[in-house]
């Protein structure tokens, strides 16, 4: 599998590519705004740079550039480590790094375009003679005030996006679900067990940083099948896929199999173990069918999937622990999935709650 093929590598993209996006947009927006101020001139022709095809597409690409850097540093690391700090404590202290971060990148980027525009070599002396006169002038504090503008912007979409969850952020902003609309979806309902005893042994708040290290857990293996998490119910999670996502190399399957791994690993049962004297365990029913997907919502708007394949995956999970099975699939899905690579073991029809018709249904086992 190359680096591109890879569907966490591409989840990360997708993360931080709207930072170069937002730094672009708003770096344009501002030299718009500054362009007819001044009435289309260079009227401080000793601090700031004229602006000609070559300044302005050299501008460009490194404000988008340094979007894209923004993102990954926020993405991959900042955002991590302030990720259980308040709100105002999130944007003060990245603020500060990241204006630190600009302060050198503007101090670098400035010679660079005063020598384009004067076409000369860097060390020209009329080239730093203009970025002296540049860092001690109001041209300097209106750039660094526009770049903690565009920071505080990247901050906020940051903090959205963590909150609603970036396909949802981009599927609003994108108006894809505006008009609902039909689709084929795989539905998965994962369910912790023992779930009940677990929570009276270790008491409300303890148990609510159990179930925050166990999403968090299982979020890789989410992400490496191409899953997208609709909903945490409780101690239950709801991973759907688009129906040729779900069904690519077993994806749907094989996310089960790879959360089951991710907790069975020594350093993670162990830590669970150590810290809160428990391993925990799930077992998930898959299904797949036609859903209506739109925006829905008065007072706060979400994406929602409504159709019979969630109420029919939902009474498929509750069967797991009767006929003591980790995961069960229903013959719609099993007819659909590639037998290569995949085991089938037929557990009969079985009545489900609210239907008419029996479903048959199968315990899958991957090769």
């Amino acid at each position: 599998m190359t680096l591109f093929s890879n569907p966490r590598f591409r989840y990360q993209v997708k993360r931080i590519m709207p930072f170069g996006i937002i730094w672009l947009v708003l770096s344009w927006f501002i030299l718009f705004i500054e362009s007819m101020a001044t009435g289309h001139e260079n009227q401080r022709p000793d601090t700031d740079i004229t602006v000609t095809w070559s300044i302005f597409l050299f501008a460009s690409l490194a404000v988008f550039l340094v979007g894209l850097v923004i993102g990954a540093v926020e993405v991959l690391w900042l955002g991590r480590l302030f990720k259980y700090k308040a709100f105002w404590q999130k944007i003060l202290y990245k603020m500060g790094f990241y204006l630190l971060f600009m302060l050198v990148i503007n101090l670098i980027t400035f010679p660079i375009a005063a020598s384009i525009e004067l076409q000369s070599s860097l060390f020209d002396a009329q080239v730093w003679h203009k970025f002296s006169n540049y860092i001690v002038s109001a041209t300097f504090l209106s750039t660094m005030v526009s770049l903690a503008f565009s920071i505080f912007v990247s901050l906020l979409y940051s903090d959205i996006s963590e909150h609603l969850g970036h396909n949802v952020l981009l599927n609003f902003f994108s108006g894809k679900y505006h008009q609902p609309k039909e689709e084929s979806r795989v539905f998965m309902f994962l369910d912790m067990k023992s779930s009940t005893s677990f929570a009276e042994q270790l008491g409300h708040k303890t148990y609510f940083r159990f179930l925050s290290d166990y999403y968090n857990q299982l979020s890789n293996a989410i992400i490496q099948n191409k899953g997208e998490v609709y909903q945490y119910v409780g101690d239950e999670i709801v991973v759907t896929w688009e129906k040729a996502d779900g069904l690519e190399r077993h994806n749907c399957i094989r996310c089960f199999y790879d959360m089951k791994q991710s907790l069975q690993l020594q350093k993670k049962s162990s830590y669970f173990e150590e810290t809160y004297g428990v391993v925990p365990s799930f077992r998930a029913a898959i299904h797949t069918g036609p859903v209506t997907t739109g925006e829905i919502g008065a007072l706060k708007k979400e994406i929602f999937f409504t159709g019979d394949v969630l109420n029919v995956t939902a009474r498929i999970q509750k069967l797991c622990k009767p006929l003591q099975q980790e995961i069960i699939i229903s013959e719609a899905l099993a007819e659909q999935l590639a037998p290569k690579g995949l085991q089938l073991e037929p557990l009969g029809d079985m009545e489900l709650e609210g239907r008419k018709k029996p479903v048959e249904l199968f315990a899958p086992r991957l090769d």
